[in-house]
C-alpha cells in the first residue's frame, strides 16, 4: 500500500524557439549560441546580458507576429545599447561609477553583435554624397536630407551624431 507514485518533472518550455527560429535568425542563434557558451564558462556577466538580448528579440518578434529580419534584430541591439549609454550617464552623474561600470561591461558585449559603426569621415563622405543627391542648399531642406541619409546609413551611426553633422554642414 505504500506505493511511491512517480511524477516526472514539467517539461521545460523554450518560448524562445517558438518566435525565433534558428534558420532565419542568424543573429539571434549567434546570441543563443554565444549564452550557452557563456553559461559554460560560468560568465554570469555575459550570461545576463545575452539573456536580455534574447528576451528584447523574442518581444520585438512576438510584437511583430513574424521573424524578425537583420535589420530589425540590429535594431533591437541598437536601442539596448542607446539604453545602456544613456544608463551609464545617468549613474556617472549620479556618482554610482559601480553600476556604470557594470552597464559599460554589458554594452561591450552588445556591441560586440553590432555591425561596425561608420567614421566620421565616411559619414561627412555620405552626407556630402546625399546632399548632392537632393540639391538641398540650407537647413530648410534638411527635411530631404535625413530620411534618405537614415536609410542609406542603415543602423550604422546614430541618429544624433547624423543630424549634428547634416546640421553643421547645412549651415545650422
Amino acid at each position: 500500500m505504500n506505493q511511491k507514485i512517480l511524477i516526472s518533472p514539467p517539461q521545460r518550455v523554450n518560448f524562445a524557439s517558438r518566435a525565433l527560429t534558428e534558420d532565419s535568425m542568424s543573429l539571434a542563434k549567434h546570441v543563443r549560441d554565444s549564452m550557452q557558451h557563456a553559461l559554460k564558462a560560468r560568465d554570469n556577466d555575459s550570461v545576463r546580458t545575452l539573456r536580455t538580448l534574447l528576451a528584447k528579440l523574442n518581444d520585438a518578434s512576438i510584437a511583430k507576429r513574424d521573424n524578425l529580419s537583420e535589420e530589425e534584430e540590429i535594431r533591437v541591439l541598437r536601442k539596448a545599447a542607446r539604453e545602456r549609454e544613456e544608463s551609464i550617464e545617468l549613474y556617472k552623474k549620479g556618482e554610482r561609477d559601480d553600476l556604470a561600470e557594470i552597464e559599460s561591461k554589458e554594452l561591450s558585449i552588445i556591441e560586440s553583435y553590432l555591425p561596425e559603426s561608420l567614421s566620421e569621415d565616411e559619414l561627412v563622405a555620405m552626407i556630402e554624397a546625399v546632399i548632392q543627391e537632393s540639391g538641398a542648399t540650407g537647413m530648410n531642406d534638411i527635411g530631404k536630407v535625413m530620411p534618405l541619409l537614415i536609410k542609406k546609413v542603415a543602423g550604422r551611426a546614430g541618429g544624433k551624431q547624423i543630424h549634428e553633422l547634416v546640421r553643421r554642414r547645412l549651415g545650422g
